[in-house]
């Protein structure tokens, strides 16, 4: 699994960082929802939203196994499309423009087709982790007093 040639850790990803300026477009747009959606609609589209990058940031550490790490990406997806509904909800609701949203839509999708292309291409990021420096296991137990004497 190494160092990926083109990127050494999750912020690096283009993908990552598109999920990071949708979390902030959503939370800026929402902040004019009515107070009446702030336990409801505003929570769950700013939620969904900040879950994408989170998923992403998740499968990263899970690249050891490619199984798991493609299911972080898919729970990112996933996240991704539950933007997609509630934006539109928003739309529907007339809390926000139909441009509003379609721009939305759109950052979403593109997150969508990056995590497809991830997916797609799984192998490339998952592996055995490089040979790290790690510090020495320490032994909690030593000496005569913590040693079972099968003699006794």
């Amino acid at each position: 699994m190494g160092k990926l040639p083109y990127v050494a850790n999750f912020r690096e990803l283009i993908v990552y960082r598109k999920a990071r300026k949708l979390s902030r477009d959503v939370f800026q747009i929402s902040k004019t929802f009515p107070k009446e959606e702030m336990y409801s609609l505003t929570d769950q589209v700013r939620r969904s939203s900040r879950s994408i990058g989170a998923q992403i940031a998740e499968a990263w550490a899970k690249r050891r196994y490619e199984k798991h790490f493609l299911s972080k990406l898919t729970d990112a997806d996933g996240e991704q499309q539950e933007t997609q509904h509630w934006v539109e909800t928003a739309v529907d609701c007339g809390y926000i423009s139909q441009v509003q949203g379609t721009k939305l839509i759109q950052q979403c999708a593109e997150i969508g087709r990056l995590l497809g292309g991830m997916m797609a291409k799984s192998n490339q990021f998952c592996g055995k982790l490089p040979n790290v420096i790690r510090e020495p296991i320490s032994q909690y137990f030593v000496g005569e007093q913590w040693t079972v004497n099968s003699e006794q």
